[in-house]
This record gives structure tokens, C-alpha cells and sequence, in this order.
């Protein structure tokens, strides 16, 4: 369940610290009853953006599978081979 604070909580740095590291999931601040900002902790967010990066690379992958871009798998390899100099 996310957790949910007012913008006034936020005068308590040492506990919205703790807060933060505690939690798994972001937390959002309301300002006067409304939706106003989301904090969290560096390694949520770090997992956040790797996941966020991994999913385009997938959707660009599916993308080119799609449209017919495909190689198999020995030429890739020769092809990585070519471009650094080495013989697979």
C-alpha cells in the first residue's frame, strides 16, 4: 500500500529519511489535500531505472523482431568477432 504524507512531514528530515530507506515503493507527498510531489530512496529509484531501461531495450528488440531485423545466432557471433578484432 503506498504510502501517503503531508508536505508538512517533510520538516523531519531524519524520519522521511528513515522513511525512505524503510520502504520499497515511493512515497507521495499532498499538499493541501492534492497530489503534489513523490520521494524515495536512491536504490528504489536505481531499480526503478534499470528496470525502466531494461523494458525499452526489450520493447526495441521486439520492435526489430517485428519488422523482420533478425540474424541468427552464428552470424552474430562472427560479426561481434569482426568488429573487436577476435575469431569465434
Amino acid at each position: 500500500m503506498p504510502k501517503i504524507i503531508p508536505i508538512r512531514d517533510l520538516r523531519d528530515t531524519g524520519k522521511l529519511s528513515e522513511m525512505c530507506g524503510a520502504s520499497t515503493e515511493p512515497i507521495f507527498i499532498t499538499k493541501n489535500g492534492y497530489g503534489d510531489m513523490v520521494i524515495m530512496s536512491m536504490a528504489v529509484y536505481e531499480q526503478r531505472m534499470a528496470r525502466l531501461e531494461m523494458r525499452e531495450k526489450i520493447l526495441e528488440g521486439k520492435a526489430q523482431a517485428d519488422a523482420g531485423q533478425l540474424i541468427d545466432g552464428p552470424a552474430a557471433l562472427k560479426e561481434i568477432g569482426a568488429k573487436h578484432g577476435l575469431s569465434l
